[in-house]
């Protein structure tokens, strides 16, 4: 056992420098859930520490919490583990950091009680895997930094850290809403998993950042998988002023989204779900209202537009199904962004689905991915307002999609530009058999430099030019 755990120590200390100088670490040696040498005790007198404090886990087993595990201190924390897991005896989130303080974890997991789904949702506030809550006056940068560490089968996201006065009614990026701090979030992953998590209530992430106020989130995740979520496997909302930064190396972003199971909530859509009419010809109280009575009636979608004497236009209900990678900007800042190897493979809507709205650009590098058999589009970056959209891809297949391949749209005063090597795009079908869809709708240039690409199901290009 001791070989063990100083090996484990060992390894971590060479990434990141867990043992503060001078202070001896906190041991947790019993897998009682209180009392003395319990995580409880260990975390209460860390809570009351000024200084960083270490915490060492050498339990022989697991331990099986029957309420959150909290720190309330401010000094960083490290928590070192030797591959035990922190068990929920019920729907709890299982760790909370609640002033925001620095935070290493490696070699520990976390499990909730699962048996999640539409069907059997959380009754209560679902619980999560890991929450950091950042407080109002915070400034700098919050950072949480995981290293082989496993999170499932809680009811709520996986991984939580909020920067928003509404907490879990914050709301995406784009569309959301709340307060935040000055402070900006990082966020360093390596050898992490997030699996079966979010399946216990709606819209609820694999790893979800929520930043309001200035402030930048800053994503950094290595060798690990975001599978099996009931949203998206990773949501990224920055909703005011500030960027959006990911470096993403040798991910796994798949088979996520279904909590909005179709075969659970298809039938309560409206017969049709969809329409289009000439002015005059519905009114709209007679359009169909929302759908209520099912499963979760967040689930169901819907939009109306209506002609200028009020009647209505169009009508569309849908399923809100969700992605493999998601990330919303909105405000003054950009989204810069690097995902190398890695695959985005079988998401019940887009894989990887990037919003800018705003004053800011897109700028993306992709380099040897795979994206296949997702619902919708492979790889769709939008920006709605003046700003650049820049990508360069190389080495990037994008096949059996149910949308298109890949799509690239800058819808108002900014530039479009896309350099492709080695694409390929095949068997991709939104009823128009695109494999590369480039859109530029309003002033500015679109341009587009293909060497050595394989768009055997061919491209759609709307101002935007070929060499």
């Amino acid at each position: 056992m001791f070989r063990t755990l100083m090996t484990s120590v060992a390894a971590a200390a060479l990434a990141t420098p867990l043992l503060a100088a001078g202070h001896a670490p906190l041991v947790v040696s019993t897998d009682a859930a209180t009392g003395p040498g319990s995580l409880s005790e260990a975390l209460a007198q860390a809570s009351a520490a000024t200084t960083p404090t270490t915490i060492l886990i050498t339990t022989e087993g697991d331990i099986a919490l029957d309420a959150t595990a909290t720190y309330d201190g401010a000094a960083p924390l490290t928590l070192i583990g030797r591959g035990q897991t922190l068990m929920a005896n019920g729907d709890f989130t299982l760790l909370a950091i609640a002033q925001g303080a620095d935070v290493t974890i490696h070699a520990l997991n976390f499990a909730g009680p699962g048996g999640f789904d539409i069907a059997n949702q959380s009754t209560g506030t679902p619980g999560k895997g890991i929450y950091v809550g950042v407080p109002q006056d915070a400034t700098g940068t919050v950072t949480l930094t995981l290293q082989d560490v496993t999170v499932r089968d809680v009811a709520g996201h996986g991984i939580h850290l909020s920067d928003c006065s509404l907490a879990d009614a914050c709301g995406a990026g784009a569309g959301g809403g709340g307060d935040g701090s000055a402070a900006s979030i990082s966020v360093m992953l390596n050898g992490v998993t997030v699996e079966n998590a979010g399946h216990g209530n709606f819209d609820s992430d694999g790893v979800r950042v929520d930043e309001r106020g200035d402030g930048d989130i800053m994503f950094h995740a290595s060798a690990s998988r975001f599978i099996s979520v009931g949203a998206d496997g990773v949501e990224l909302d920055e909703g005011d002023a500030g960027d959006v930064r990911v470096t993403s190396i040798d991910n796994h972003y798949d088979l996520n989204g279904n909590y909005c199971d179709p075969a659970m909530v298809a039938s309560f859509l409206p017969d049709p779900d969809e329409g289009e009419f000439e002015p005059g010809v519905l009114a709209e109280a007679d359009a169909p209202g929302p759908v209520t009575g099912s499963p979760d009636d967040r689930c169901i979608e819907r939009e109306v537009d209506l002609h200028d004497d009020g009647s209505i236009a169009e009508y569309a209900f849908g399923i809100d199904l969700d992605d493999g990678f998601d990330v919303d900007e909105a405000g003054d800042g950009s989204i810069i962004a690097t995902l190398t190897g890695g695959q985005i493979m079988n998401n019940t809507d887009e894989g990887l689905d990037f919003d800018e709205a705003g004053d800011g650009d897109i700028t993306l590098t992709l380099v040897g991915a795979l994206a296949e058999g997702n619902t919708d589009d492979a790889i769709k970056l939008s920006e709605e307002d003046a700003g650049d959209v820049n990508v360069v891809a190389t080495a990037i297949t994008a096949r059996a999609n149910g949308g298109k391949g890949i799509v690239l749209e800058e819808a108002d005063a900014g530039d479009l530009a896309l350099t492709g090597v080695d694409l390929s795009t095949e068997a991709n079908d939104d009823s128009d058999d695109t494999g590369l869809e480039l859109v530029q709708e309003d002033a500015g240039a679109g341009s587009a430099t293909l060497i050595r690409a394989n768009l055997s199901d061919g491209m759609d290009l709307d101002g935007v030019a070929l060499p």
